[in-house]
This record gives C-alpha cells, sequence and structure tokens, in this order.
C-alpha cells in the first residue's frame, strides 16, 4: 500500500479503525504503558510500514523526551555472529519504529565507557550491550543515568542479559570432535586440544569449563596443556597453532577451536598440510561458518542462534526488566558435512 500523499497518524488511526492517541503511542514504542494489546500495536506498526509513513524524530523528542534511538555496542564488525547479531538488531529496531545506532568497541574498556557515553549525549532511548570487556562499569554508567539497557553475550552481574549456553554448547562440540578422532596417532599426539579464548570472560570462561568436563568424562582426565587460552587475536592463535605443532610433531587428534576467528587463524596454518594430514585429525570451531561445509576436510561447528538472542533482548527491554535476570539460549551442534541441528532449534 504506497502512495505519493504524505501519510499522517491520522490516516494510519482510520485504517485500523484506531485513535490517532493510540497510533503514536504504537509507533513510538510507548504501547505497553498505554496497555494497547501486542496484536493491536503489531497491526498498527505493520500498516505503517506499508503506508511508507516515517516519524519526524527531531519533532518527536521534543514533544516526548524520546529520541527515538537505540544504541548497540559490540565488539567489531567483521565477525560473522557480531555481524549477524547486528543484523538482527537492526532488524528487530526498525520493526519497532526506531533508529539503530551501532558501533564497536574492539573489546576495548576505555572505548566501551566512552562510547556510552557519547551515545547517551544523543539521547538514546536504550542501549544494547554485546560481548562487553567490562559489562558491571557500563552498567553502573546506564544505571546512573537512567537508560534502560541490556547485555547480549557477555552477562553483567547487576543488569539483564541473554546468553548463549555456552557450556552447554562447548560440552556438545567436544564430544562431537571426540567421537570422530581417528585412531592410530602416537601417544603425543592421541589428545584433544583447546585454542583461543579468554578465561578472564565469561563466555570463554563457560566454554573452557564444558570441554574440560567432556574431555574428562571421555578420558578420565584433563592436562592444563589440553588448554591453550590464547585470546581471540587470529595472530596469536596462529603463532600458538605452530607451536604446537612443533611440539608434537604434527597435528593433534582433535582440535578446539574457542571462536571462528581463532578458526580463520587455523585455517591459515593448514593451508600448507596435505590433505591427508589435514584427515588425520577430528577438528570443530565454537561458532558458525556455512562456507565450512565447502572446505576440503570436515569440520564441526556451534551456531549461535543470534536471531533468538536479540528476540529475547527486545522482550526483556520492553518488559522493563530491571536487575540481574540471565536468560540463556540453546546453541546448535552441526556435525561435520550432515547439517544436523542438534538441540537448539532455528536461529
Amino acid at each position: 500500500m504506497k502512495t505519493s500523499q504524505k501519510q499522517t497518524i491520522y490516516d494510519i488511526a482510520r485504517e485500523t479503525g484506531t485513535s490517532p492517541s493510540t497510533v503514536s503511542a504504537a509507533l513510538n514504542g510507548r504501547w505497553k504503558e498505554r496497555r494497547i494489546s501486542k496484536e493491536t500495536a503489531g497491526r498498527i506498526i505493520e500498516l505503517a510500514r506499508r503506508m511508507d509513513y516515517s516519524v519526524n524524530r527531531q519533532a518527536r523528542g521534543l514533544r516526548t523526551a524520546r529520541s527515538g534511538l537505540v544504541g548497540l555496542i559490540l565488539p567489531e564488525h567483521d565477525n560473522r555472529f557480531f555481524s549477524d547479531l547486528s543484523q538482527s538488531f537492526t532488524l528487530e529496531a526498525r520493526r519497532r519504529s526506531q533508529c539503530p545506532v551501532i558501533i564497536a568497541t574492539q573489546r576495548d574498556p576505555a572505548a566501551e565507557e566512552s562510547t556510552v557515553q557519547d551515545l547517551m549525549a544523543y539521547s538514546i532511548d536504550a542501549l544494547f550491550i554485546a560481548g562487553a570487556a567490562d559489562p558491571l562499569r557500563i552498567s553502573r554508567i546506564c544505571r546512573s543515568a537512567n537508560l534502560p539497557h541490556v547485555f547480549i553475550d557477555q552477562p553483567c552481574p547487576d543488569a539483564p542479559s541473554v546468553i548463549t549456553d555456552n557450556e552447554a554448547g562447548a560440552r556438545a562440540l567436544t564430544e562431537a570432535i571426540l567421537d570422530s578422532m581417528p585412531t592410530g596417532a602416537t601417544p603425543a599426539r592421541d589428545r584433544i586440544i583447546l585454542i583461543g579464548g579468554d578465561a578472564r570472560l565469561h563466555a570463554s570462561a563457560r566454554r573452557i569449563e564444558g570441554f574440560r568436563k567432556a574431555v574428562v568424562a571421555h578420558t578420565g582426565r584433563c592436562d592444563p596443556e589440553q588448554i591453550i587460552a590464547c585470546g581471540y587475536e587470529p595472530d596469536r592463535a596462529l603463532d600458538e597453532m605452530h607451536s604446537l605443532y612443533r611440539r608434537m610433531g604434527g597435528l593433534p587428534a582433535g582440535l578446539f577451536a574457542n571462536s571462528i576467528n581463532v578458526f580463520e587463524a587455523l585455517l591459515r596454518f593448514f593451508a600448507h598440510l596435505p590433505e591427508a594430514e589435514l584427515l588425520s585429525t577430528s577438528i570443530g570451531c565454537f561458532d558458525f561458518e556455512p562456507y565450512g561445509e565447502l572446505l576440503r576436510f570436515p569440520v564441526h561447528m556451534i551456531r549461535q542462534r543470534h536471531r533468538k538472542l536479540v528476540s529475547r533482548a527486545w522482550e526483556l527491554m520492553e518488559e522493563g526488566t530491571e536487575g540481574p535476570v540471565l536468560v540463556t539460549v540453546n546453541p546448535e551442534l552441526r556435525r561435520a558435512r550432515d547439517g544436523a541441528a542438534r538441540a537448539g532449534g532455528s536461529a
């Protein structure tokens, strides 16, 4: 439904059989305060979208003290998981007739703090924080300014958070790697190694714990040298892979890459190895890359459900949830080449 004539809330009210004030509340995201049903608000928002209705945000800000801007800060844009989060966040914001502002902070606590201060200067209505290096510091700044906020991926001890069940996902991935590890490796190489992650971060710590529990359940022990928590920087992971290869005299029987960044570093290392050697190890990555199915060797992958993470975060925001509420979302295990989803559902 499109027209060249500019539409108004009165046109939308007439088409939906509601009042102009009801339309205004729905488009401004204040329908719950007015006790308007979710179904009615959804009909109004969808019709406004089809009518190409646009809100004059500056004028609306003067009338309601709401800017219509919502912020998302995340570590980086070029990581598939965070780029997927960004895309899902944008769609959810637009669906609510709000304008998303998305900024990467490179896991730098100082950059996170200055970014939050900058966004507050633009009078954002709410802030979502993904993969924060210092969640508690960010939450305290937001609370002092009465700014609604929700954390994604890395939880905060005093604010609502939505995270992947990293421990369960890591355990499932480790078990898949162990189950498909080839036999006949030398004693020095007959083990599984985890590379990547930062044990100071909640997500990494839970993945390491899931890995450790699965290895202990399978072999009876997990030695400290089986966990190389070298961070997420690809060059560092590549250096660690070179050192590991030299120490072991080849590839270990199993490899667990603790992020897509680390996995990309391993791919650079694998590029110089013969296919037969690559097929002599079982590989897994705690992240999902569709092109992984096209590699010349099989890879088990964990797919985090970015759409569910973002939609649950928006639900917490709209419900006015405060305090240390933690919501976990099950990831999917996609076994090498069979594409089978285990324990999760849609993204």
